[in-house]
């Protein structure tokens, strides 16, 4: 069953530094378990059938990452001699303002990004830490945004409360919002649901469920093309039924359209910007060995 914190057993938190910065992420530890991913009662197909699934233990940030932090990674990638980030997964400058005047210091999410350059962030980390962090699966997204409950949403099933938990269509005057301004779920995990939608591992694949198969443990889609690919939460343009907890979403070569490069930005997507992500660290740590095999494989590098 899934883990359910009590006054027993306190959240447990940790912050790390963003290297060469006064920058920090929090994380807080999320013990796994076993829940009922999806929602047989959803209209939507590609919630179901839902099925059992298994989750290993996993650290997870508190917040979606914000400019302020994925700008010293930036700054290091594109101005520094002596930076890990090698050719491949170097960054490239936006043509334009991506953030579109939402607000970037001071705690704001980034946004407008591609999957790749979530990952590469996660990358460069590990490069400059030795500490793996990726991306969740949509499983451990949706594990850890449910924070044990079995409803909609983690604080139940009416959405006339959402506002307190989200910015959304309703509140959020179109723009993205600060982050923590929100209450959070069960397991201290702020915005899981609105202000940017938040990347996966997953190749999107409508027929999820049906692929994992039952009591999967641990099941994710591994990437074969750029598009179509997972994001989860719903954004600050969604209504409130694409911010529920089972709601898939996915990427759409529109969302980068007005991009007049050629090629296209690897990097930054012109229509998408309700898109953003938050970082997972997984318990068990791979070998180097390991590690390198599985950026190459989502970065091709």
């Amino acid at each position: 069953m899934p883990f359910k914190p009590s006054a027993q057993t306190p959240l447990v938190y940790e912050e790390i530094t963003v290297p060469n910065s006064a920058q920090k992420i929090k994380l807080v530890s999320i013990t796994g378990g076993t829940f009922l991913m999806g929602n047989n009662a959803s209209s939507k197909t590609n919630e179901k059938p839902a099925k059992t699934v298994s989750i290993s233990d996993f650290w997870m940030g508190v917040y979606e990452v914000t400019h302020d932090q994925f700008n010293v990674f930036f700054r290091d990638a594109t101005t520094s001699q002596g930076s890990k980030v090698d050719a491949v997964t170097r960054p490239t400058a936006q043509y334009i303002d991506l953030s579109w005047n939402m607000g970037k210091d001071g705690g704001f999410p980034v946004n407008s990004m591609s999957v790749d350059a979530a990952m590469m962030f996660c990358r460069w980390l590990y490069k400059n830490t030795g500490l793996f962090y990726r991306l969740p699966t949509e499983a451990e997204w949706e594990y850890a945004c449910r924070a044990g409950s079995k409803t909609n949403y983690f604080f139940g099933n009416d959405p006339a409360q959402l506002g307190q938990y989200a910015w959304f269509k309703l509140n959020s005057k179109s723009k993205y919002q600060k982050v923590g301004l929100k209450k959070p779920n069960a397991w201290g995990l702020h915005d899981m649901l609105g202000n940017v939608a938040e990347w996966t591992l997953d190749q999107y694949d409508p027929e999820y469920f049906k692929k994992i198969g039952d009591n999967a443990k641990d099941p994710t889609i591994l990437p074969t093309s750029r598009y179509p690919r997972s994001i989860r939460g719903g954004s600050y343009l969604d209504d409130a039924s694409a911010l529920r907890g089972s709601n898939r979403q996915f990427s759409d070569v529109n969302w980068n359209k007005r991009d007049p490069q050629i090629p296209k930005s690897r990097w930054w997507l012109t229509d998408g910007a309700f898109a953003g992500f938050r970082i997972v660290r997984p318990i068990s740590q791979p070998t180097a060995e390991e590690a390198e095999k599985f950026y190459k494989l989502y970065l091709g590098k």
